[in-house]
This record gives C-alpha cells, sequence and structure tokens, in this order.
C-alpha cells in the first residue's frame, strides 16, 4: 500500500443535545467537551450531528427562532472557531441559522483559518418543512488544506443525487450531520445497523468516497434517536465500529483524505467514472433523455 497522501483522523461525535433555550449552553459547552476529547485522541476533522447546539424538536416557529443564531455571528459559531484555531482542526456541526426572517437547518465547516463555509438542508424531514426554509445554497465542496470537504444533513442521504453530486464536484471526503429518527421499520436489523447507516455506505461505496456521519442519540419530545455514527472507507465499508443506539461516543478512523483522487479499477473492463452514461445524462445528472415516466 503507498504512503498515505494527506492523512487524518476523522472523528464522528454521538451525543444527547435537548431542545430548550434553557439547555443552549450546555448543548454548546458538549459539543466543546467532546470536540477537545476527540482532538486529544489525534482527530483532526470532527463531525458533530444536526442541529447539535440546540437540539431537534421544535415544536413552534417561535421557539425555534429563540434557539436560531447568524452563522458567522453566533456565539456557537465564534466559540466552535475559537476551538479549531487552538487545536488545528477542522468541526462541521449542525445549526439552526437564521438570516432574516428565515430559518434554516444548516450544517458549517470551520477550521484552523476559521470560518470556512455551510450548506443548508435541500431535503427537509416531517415537521422541519413547518419550521424551515428548503436550502438555497446547492451541494458545495470547500477547498481545505485537507482536501475538498462535502457536507450534508440527514434526510439527504435518502437522495442519492446528494452524494454524487458532491462527489462529481471532486469531493474528497463527504461530512453527514444528521438527527436520523424513525424510518418504516424495523429500526434495526440483527446486527443492530439502522438503514441510514446501510444507506451511508451504499453512498461511500458508489462513489468512491468516505463518509464521517454522525447521528445524536436521546429521547425529545417523543422522538427516539437512533445512533448508529460511522465513518466509512473509500469502498464503503464501515473503519472501525458503527456506534450503537444508546451510547455517547466518538468513533474514529484513519483515512486518506484524499485516496478518493485515485480512482478504483474494479477489473480490466469497469471503474464506476468511466461507466457514467454521461451522453444520457448530464454530468450533474440533469437528464436528457425523452419524457418522463408519468407519477
Amino acid at each position: 500500500m503507498s504512503e498515505s497522501t494527506s492523512p487524518i483522523t476523522a472523528a464522528a461525535v454521538q451525543f444527547d443535545p435537548q431542545v430548550g433555550v434553557d439547555n443552549k449552553d450546555a448543548n454548546l459547552a458538549r459539543t466543546l467537551e467532546l470536540i477537545a476529547q476527540a482532538a486529544d485522541r489525534g482527530a483532526n476533522l470532527i463531525v458533530l450531528p444536526e442541529l447539535a447546539n440546540t437540539g431537534y424538536a421544535f415544536r413552534t416557529r417561535e421557539e425555534a427562532y429563540a434557539h436560531a443564531e447568524e452563522i458567522e455571528t453566533g456565539p456557537s459559531t465564534q466559540a466552535w472557531t475559537a476551538l479549531a484555531r487552538k487545536r488545528g482542526v477542522y468541526i462541521v456541526a449542525g445549526i439552526t441559522e437564521v438570516d432574516g426572517v428565515r430559518l434554516y437547518d444548516t450544517a458549517v465547516l470551520i477550521g484552523p483559518e476559521g470560518y470556512i463555509g455551510k450548506y443548508r438542508k435541500a431535503h427537509l424531514w416531517d415537521r422541519e418543512k413547518l419550521l424551515f426554509t428548503p436550502g438555497d445554497t446547492g451541494f458545495p465542496v470547500f477547498e481545505t488544506r485537507i482536501g475538498r470537504i462535502g457536507l450534508l444533513v440527514c434526510w439527504d442521504i435518502w437522495f442519492p443525487e446528494v452524494p454524487r453530486l458532491l462527489a462529481v464536484q471532486g469531493a474528497d471526503v463527504i461530512c453527514s450531520t444528521n438527527a436520523w429518527v424513525w424510518t418504516p421499520p424495523p429500526l434495526f436489523d440483527e446486527s443492530g445497523k439502522c438503514m441510514a447507516a446501510y444507506l451511508t455506505m451504499a453512498a461511500s461505496h458508489v462513489n468512491n468516497v468516505p463518509i464521517v456521519a454522525s447521528n445524536r442519540i436521546g429521547e425529545e419530545r417523543g422522538g427516539k434517536y437512533l445512533g448508529c455514527s460511522l465513518i466509512t472507507g473509500t469502498n464503503g465499508w464501515p473503519v472501525g465500529d458503527i456506534a450503537g443506539a444508546e451510547e455517547e461516543t466518538i468513533v474514529y478512523a484513519d483515512l486518506d483524505a484524499v485516496a478518493s483522487r485515485s480512482a478504483l479499477v474494479w477489473n480490466q473492463h469497469n471503474d464506476l467514472p468511466r461507466d457514467r452514461r454521461t451522453d444520457l445524462y448530464d454530468e450533474l445528472l440533469g437528464y436528457r433523455g425523452g419524457s418522463a415516466w408519468p407519477r
């Protein structure tokens, strides 16, 4: 095996942030403790769950506004930025964003150089549609010193277009912030894995790109979260363990952040980028064929 070109230690942080304005300071403090714990273990790419600073289960838009922050000037991003600078790490975290009168379910990317960028969740789940505006950032890929980082949030992984669009734009690693909750039963298979873990593995496998997927745990206003945080390699298989459903933990994996740039050739006749039929669909997945099948 050749020496790693861009070695990183990735960490998927799994914990239990709780909704409620009175819990905001404690949620943020716990994220800082867990980021520091991961950095102490050598992690330099650290991913937190969806809405990590506020909890998830808002009852009303008014309550969501009370939790929300502007991205670059808000206390959560500023605290994460200070710690990222101090520890020399990259942090991806879910945050409740306010921009004017609009609320977004957003993932932010922060590094030693400061705030890098954000992705606003495009596919809203269940009551999120009553609270948030669908994302308008597209599917950006951010250049960093450790490689090109793409972001997605939770329900996005059910849409194969999202990791594919990030991959064809050159993402070296995808960071997935999540609050995986109910899906059609069974919630877990006999090995204790949830469907979202398999979808993450499949997306990683078919796009030849590692995914660092952080989910939350716990119960909140009748919703139970599924855990199962994991980190995949370019082949889609988990690197190390998949987290359990109820434990606060951090999943670690050593990765080469740019390994996906060396396209995997499956055999003499096949590799994924070469076999794409871009004569039938364009490079960014716009279908160019005949009429769509009626629905």
